[in-house]
């Protein structure tokens, strides 16, 4: 699993410096920071303004007395988004965005449940129950 990270950040890496000198070769340097700049704002406001709304979801279905799953998944994938927009990259800003609007993270919701419950399934994961 190290390997697997250690390698797709490498590869992710070069591909966001190839990016930024081909961008930057095309339009201009300033419109490439500037991109930058802009989707680090957006990414920013999106984040807090999505997190708001989950949290406040999250305290709802406690208050009713259900544990709120869904909202924990949001939770973390707004959390993940967010931090990937902060690092410049407009490959790594893609991938952000797509983790804090709900249309986009709702189907790479699924598929971290779906890896979470056979991890829980095949007993990598245990579940405390009270």
């Amino acid at each position: 699993m190290f390997r697997l990270l250690f390698v797709l950040i490498i590869v992710v890496s070069a591909i966001e410096i190839a990016l930024f000198v081909w961008l930057g070769n095309i339009l201009n340097i300033w419109f490439v920071l500037l991109g930058i700049i802009t989707t680090g704002f957006l990414g920013a406001i999106l984040a807090k303004q999505q997190g708001v709304e989950t949290l406040n979801r999250a305290r709802l279905e406690m208050a009713n007395g259900r544990a709120p799953k869904e909202e924990i998944f949001d939770g973390v994938a707004i959390l993940l988004g967010a931090v990937v927009l902060f690092t410049p990259g407009f490959l790594t800003d893609a991938f952000g965005f797509m983790l804090l609007i709900p249309v986009t993270r709702r189907p790479m919701k699924k598929w971290a449940q779906g890896v979470v419950y056979a991890m829980i399934k095949k007993g990598t994961v245990t579940v405390i129950r009270r």
